[in-house]
C-alpha cells in the first residue's frame, strides 16, 4: 500500500481516533510529451536563474520562497519555518458540524480521499462513527492543513457495508465558487410547452440506466497513442473526420421526435404495472403538435 497522504486525529467533541487520508484518485495517462526545438530535433531544458543569469544556474536547495512585501523587496521565507506553522489542524480534523449529504452541492466537492483506521487500535471508534454516518445519511464536515492552505473536509460513509472505510473529499469554499447569476442572467425566458416537455421526459426515460463508471474511458488518450505509434511506424497520421451531417430538423417538436423513436426503451426486466391515467410511450409521442396546415401525426 502506498504511504498516507495525511495522518492525524478525527475529533468529534470528546471523541477522537487515528486515521490515515490516501488519495482515491490516480493519473493513468501514459502519453508524456517534451519540448524540442523545431529546428534540431533537441529537447529543451528549464534552468533556474537569478534576475541576469549572470551566476548561472541556481542549485535547488539555495531556492527559498519570498514575499514582496514592497516593490522589489522581499522576506525570506524558509522551509522549516511553514512546515512549523502553528496551526492545529495540521494533525488533527475538528469536526464542526454535520450535514444532510442532500444539502451539499456537487460543485463544492473537489478531491476524494480514501480514510482508514491509523491502526487496529483506532478501528472500534472508526466503525461507530462509520455506522453512525451511513444510518444518518450525514457528512462531517472539518478542516485540516496540507499542500500551503487549510482545507475544508467533508468525512463520508459509503451505503455499501461491503466498503468498511470513510471517504473524504476536500472541498472548494464559497468565497472559490464563481456566481452563477452573472452568467445565467442573460438566458432568455420561454414558456415550456407541455407536449415538448412530454417528449423530452420520455426521452430521458428510455436513455436512463443504472451507472456503470467502467462504461466510460478516455478516447483523447487512445486517439494521442494511435497517432504517436503511426509517426514512429511513418505511416499516415490519422486525421480527425467531419461530424456526420444530421438529417433536417424544421423545429424542436421534430427534434424532440426523432430522438425518441430512434431510441428504444432499455430492457428493464419484468414491467411494473402501470398506473391508471398514466400515459403509453406511445401515447406520449402521440401529442406531438404538428406544424401550421399539417395534419396530426401519431409517432
Amino acid at each position: 500500500m502506498a504511504r498516507p497522504f495525511w495522518t492525524g486525529q478525527i475529533q468529534i467533541s470528546l471523541v477522537s481516533f487515528g486515521v490515515s487520508l490516501f488519495p482515491a484518485t490516480e493519473t493513468k495517462s501514459e502519453i508524456r510529451f517534451h519540448q524540442l526545438s523545431r529546428s534540431t530535433g533537441e529537447r529543451i531544458r528549464h534552468q533556474k536563474v537569478t534576475g541576469e543569469g549572470e551566476e548561472g544556474p541556481v542549485e535547488k536547495d539555495d531556492i527559498v520562497k519570498g514575499y514582496e512585501y514592497r516593490k522589489g523587496e522581499y522576506v525570506m521565507i524558509e522551509p522549516d519555518e511553514i512546515k512549523n506553522l502553528r496551526i492545529p489542524s495540521k494533525h488533527t480534523l475538528e469536526v464542526t458540524q454535520f450535514v444532510d449529504m442532500k444539502e451539499i452541492d456537487p460543485e463544492f466537492y473537489e478531491k476524494p480521499y480514501f480514510v482508514v483506521p491509523e491502526d487496529d487500535s483506532q478501528a472500534e471508534a472508526f466503525a461507530v462513527v462509520r455506522k453512525a454516518l451511513q444510518t444518518t445519511h450525514k457528512v462531517a464536515l472539518g478542516k485540516i492543513a496540507f499542500s500551503g492552505r487549510e482545507h475544508l473536509i467533508a468525512v463520508t460513509a459509503p451505503s455499501d457495508d461491503k466498503l468498511p472505510g470513510m471517504i473524504a473529499y476536500t472541498m472548494r469554499y464559497a468565497e472559490e465558487l464563481r456566481k452563477p447569476a452573472s452568467y445565467f442572467a442573460e438566458i432568455k425566458k420561454t414558456t415550456i410547452d407541455n407536449d415538448q416537455l412530454s417528449l423530452a421526459k420520455e426521452l430521458i426515460k428510455r436513455k436512463t440506466a443504472k451507472f456503470d463508471p467502467e462504461k466510460f474511458t478516455d478516447q483523447y488518450e487512445a486517439a494521442l497513442r494511435e497517432m504517436v505509434e503511426a509517426k514512429i511506424q511513418n505511416l499516415p497520421v490519422p486525421q480527425d473526420e467531419p461530424a456526420p451531417r444530421s438529417a433536417k430538423v424544421i423545429n424542436l417538436m421534430d427534434a424532440l421526435r426523432k430522438s425518441v423513436q430512434g431510441d428504444k426503451a432499455p430492457a428493464l426486466g419484468k414491467k411494473t404495472p402501470q398506473k391508471a391515467g398514466a400515459a403509453t410511450s406511445r401515447e406520449g409521442i402521440a401529442l406531438v403538435k404538428a406544424g401550421k396546415g399539417a395534419k396530426r401525426k401519431s409517432a
